[in-house]
């Protein structure tokens, strides 16, 4: 495979990366100072929700983290030429690094691996750009997992405890506005990561970072809305609403028969985080009829949401809601409506097809069937072609999935 399709890491990753690593410790202290003072003002219950949310984010993304060295320990490029930069990442420290993970650290030191080769790469002038690339593309996906298992529902927690107290303090604020910056920034973050694998003339421009970054501000900020809003007249009845909408998903993904993950039990992990991130937002994981799937899900959370936000209207007490409650009736259907707008226009004229069909038709013919093509490529090619995180190049070719197009078809899927 000709890795030279590709953009080599540059510092505009490095300072990404770095900033990823800043907003994570940023979430995480302020997850903590908060919890104290829910603990320290005798708020046990919320206390323990907000813990509980760390901590299920937490395991969620060790695992991943665990099972993806794992793998990686297999790959002969690893072992000759990169296995010396990761932090304990030889055989000898295996049980070392097993340790970390199990008591949480495993992301953190996945975290300051990235920032020393990405520094070694960009600022040294040294060897390694594929690899340093291969980190920041792992930490882009743990981070949206850990941001949707994690930020997404504490900010829904946090919205509820503002409209159940009627004022918040500003600790509160502090956690809402770094749970926000968490979710927006992981999304993009993410979704540029993914640009890597297409080739050089599709790299993601700002504007359509920012496009893309609008689009799900409107679509998720709806979705958290509904659900707090909801939580704050049927508390005692938000958990078994995730747990229903949880196995639906669960049931939906598993149908789709996924392979992201190099193992049955990864796969299933994989499966069942898919169903919390699809609680708030929309995520493609197979290729196909990825309009069809997206319209389907879109439909199912309008309807889902319409309830939730209508029991909240029936159930309120209208003397202290007076202030909010016509206010976003009216903005939680217009935000949605202009996400949804705003993803057409995405697909329209930021789709990163649009500019590989007019640019690189003679280089790379099709997109994701080019992806796949070269996909297919990596498990024959030479050793160096394996310093290319494989699964996210499966899984840049499903995210990019055009849905029914054929080869020689235009189009952009909805995903």
């Amino acid at each position: 495979m000709d890795t030279s399709l590709f953009p080599r890491y540059s510092w505009l990753d490095f300072v990404f990366t770095v900033i990823g690593v800043c907003t994570y410790m940023f979430d995480v202290g302020s997850d903590l100072w908060l919890a104290q003072e829910f603990f320290r003002h005798g708020h046990f219950y919320w206390f323990g929700l907000l813990l509980g949310f760390m901590l299920t984010s937490s395991v969620i993304v060790q695992m991943f983290s665990w099972f993806w060295f794992k793998y990686d320990l297999q790959l002969e490029s690893f072992q000759t030429n990169h296995i010396h930069i990761t932090l304990f990442g030889s055989e000898r420290h295996l049980r070392l690094t097993r340790f970390l993970h199990l008591f949480q650290l495993g992301f953190f030191f996945r975290h300051l691996s990235a920032v020393w080769q990405g520094f070694c790469v960009w600022w040294r002038g040294e060897q390694g750009s594929e690899y340093a690339a291969y980190l920041t593309h792992d930490l882009s996906m743990l981070r949206l997992f850990e941001t949707f298992c994690e930020s997404a529902p504490q900010l829904s927690l946090m919205i509820y405890i503002t409209i159940h107290n009627s004022h918040a303090r500003s600790i509160q604020y502090v956690s809402m506005m770094a749970s926000t910056v968490s979710v927006a920034w992981a999304v993009v973050d993410y979704h540029r990561s993914l640009r890597f694998f297409l080739p050089e003339k599709s790299n993601q421009k700002w504007l359509s970072s920012l496009v893309y970054f609008l689009w799900n501000l409107f679509l998720i900020g709806p979705r958290v809305a509904c659900v707090s809003l909801f939580t704050s007249v049927m508390s005692c009845y938000i958990f078994a609403h995730f747990l229903l909408l949880w196995l639906v998903f669960l049931i939906w993904v598993s149908l789709q028969d996924t392979s992201f993950m190099d193992s049955r039990a990864g796969e299933w992990l994989y499966r069942a985080t898919v169903g919390f991130i699809w609680y708030f937002s929309w995520f493609n994981v197979v290729e196909g009829n990825t309009r069809g799937r997206s319209a389907i899900y879109h439909c199912f959370i309008i309807t889902d949401s319409t309830i939730l936000t209508t029991t909240w209207w029936f159930y309120r007490n209208p003397e202290s809601s007076r202030s909010y409650s016509l206010i976003l009736l009216i903005l939680i259907p217009l935000s949605y409506l202009i996400g949804l707008l705003v993803k057409m226009l995405y697909y329209c004229c930021f789709h990163p097809t649009l500019a590989q069909n007019q640019d690189l038709s003679q280089k790379v013919p099709d997109v994701p069937d080019g992806l796949v093509a070269q996909g297919q490529g990596l498990e024959t090619d030479s050793v160096k072609s394996e310093v290319l995180n494989k699964r996210m190049f499966r899984h840049a070719a499903v995210f990019y999935s055009t849905g029914t197009r054929t080869k020689k078809q235009g189009g952009n899927g909805m995903i």
